[in-house]
């Protein structure tokens, strides 16, 4: 029962955090199921890439019915990072949990102080409505930064198993120019896509996974990514982006600490 309670805890925070912010909840996710209920960091990597595809799957049709989704660039953009994402994930199952551990430290670490950074600077891009920015213009930085972004996205999310939304957010504003609310909801199709990519070399690989922890966490991040386009819609990105950079800094010192101990 114990479990049961907080793997339902748990999955509404990684809803909220990817129905809020277009990314971020593996972040959370990866750890919650280390920490709270038991699982080894590859058996982690491979529920956390499974819960948050099927979340950003869901939180992706409630951003692309308010018209926040660039299908043509983000399947693009997405499309560049499978192939990476797919050897990646292969390749984490060969490498020690305890540098899985301390690599995913060192990635919260650094996302959180990129958000808190970004928080405080004003977006421009955030002034225009997406209806004002026509679907076909291109990306002022070219489509080889483009590509760059995607693969490199692509292999985080394979080997630490993270969706990635955390760096696509910020990389389809400043790379390819778009507002924020179009960033927040074509991130969902580019973690949706990644995640599964990298889920398929992980299937076995690490283990026996527990289905009774698995189902409902993936159950009430379903129903809190809901919630969280809600909160999209109510706050403003910066107070989001800052709450979720504080509790972000918290996981990364918890678990380089347990790495490292």
């Amino acid at each position: 029962m114990t479990a049961l309670v907080l793997a339902l805890a748990a999955g509404a925070v990684v809803g909220l955090a990817l129905g809020g912010l277009g990314g971020g909840g593996s972040m959370l996710a990866v750890p919650a199921l280390i920490y709270l209920l038991g699982f080894t960091p590859a058996q982690a990597g491979t529920a956390s890439l499974l819960i948050v595809a099927v979340t950003s799957l869901t939180g992706l049709l409630a951003h692309a019915r308010a018209g926040r989704v660039r299908w043509r660039t983000g399947l693009l953009f997405a499309a560049a990072g499978l192939p990476v994402a797919a050897a990646a994930g292969a390749l984490s199952s060969h490498l020690p949990a305890a540098l899985l551990t301390v690599a995913f430290a060192a990635l919260a670490g650094t996302a959180a102080w990129r958000m808190l950074a970004s928080a405080r600077k004003p977006k421009d891009a955030a002034r225009h409505r997406p209806e004002e920015i026509p679907d076909d213009r291109p990306a002022e930085s070219g489509p080889a930064r483009s590509a760059t972004a995607g693969a490199g996205l692509g292999a985080v999310t394979g080997l630490l198993g993270v969706g990635g939304g955390f760096l696509a957010v910020p990389a389809l504003v400043s790379v390819l120019a778009f507002t924020m609310a179009e960033a927040v909801g074509t991130s969902l199709l580019v973690i949706s896509a990644n995640s599964l990519a990298a889920l398929v070399p992980r299937v076995g690989a690490a283990g026996s996974l527990d289905w009774a922890v698995i189902a409902p966490f993936t159950a009430a991040a379903v129903l809190g990514a809901w919630d969280g386009k809600r909160l999209a819609d109510r706050f403003s990105g910066r107070a989001l982006q800052t709450a979720f950079a504080v509790a972000l800094l918290a996981v990364a010192a918890l678990m380089l600490v347990d790495a490292l101990r």
